[in-house]
């Protein structure tokens, strides 16, 4: 499997955004980004996720799905999809996208910025996230390698 993690926008509707991602021959997982605290956060969720399957101790029974288990740090499916379903006319999205080396965005009208990614003092204060000598991003990843351990 090849992720790759993006920030993306433009009016494109979701579903025609997944079913673009789909026609490229891969698959995409489309969350809030308000929900997402750097890039690496978003690739160790879908490092996790491979890993669960490839061992066999996924709690899904989709990649994608347990993908965003990860990146929530839930271990309920329904919560996780919650805490990460992108906001309704927000047009904004973090992006994992699952074995596509050109998202070609340019052709649905959607742009990349991954600026969306970044992990700011209101995104951190959301998610539980405290302020220390340790950035952001890197506690964000390490609540998804703690998910493993609830997991056991």
């Amino acid at each position: 499997m090849h992720f790759q993690a993006m920030g993306i926008r433009g009016d494109t509707e979701f579903d025609d955004i997944l079913a673009h991602f789909q026609s490229l021959g891969g698959d995409a997982i489309l969350m809030n980004p308000d929900m997402v605290c750097g890039e690496g956060h978003l690739l160790s969720a879908a490092m996790h996720g491979d890993r669960a399957f490839a061992e066999g101790t996924n709690r899904s029974n989709s990649l994608l799905t347990e993908i965003i288990l990860y990146a929530a740090w839930e271990r309920q499916i329904g919560k996780a999809i919650a805490k990460m379903k992108p906001v309704d006319d927000r047009h904004e999205y973090a992006a994992i996208l699952v074995d596509i080396d050109d998202p070609e965005l340019d052709s649905i009208g959607m742009v990349r910025d991954d600026s969306i990614l970044d992990a700011t003092p209101e995104k951190a204060e959301m998610l539980g996230l405290e302020s220390t000598m340790v950035p952001f991003e890197d506690q964000a990843i390490e609540m998804v390698a703690l998910l493993e351990l609830q997991k056991m």
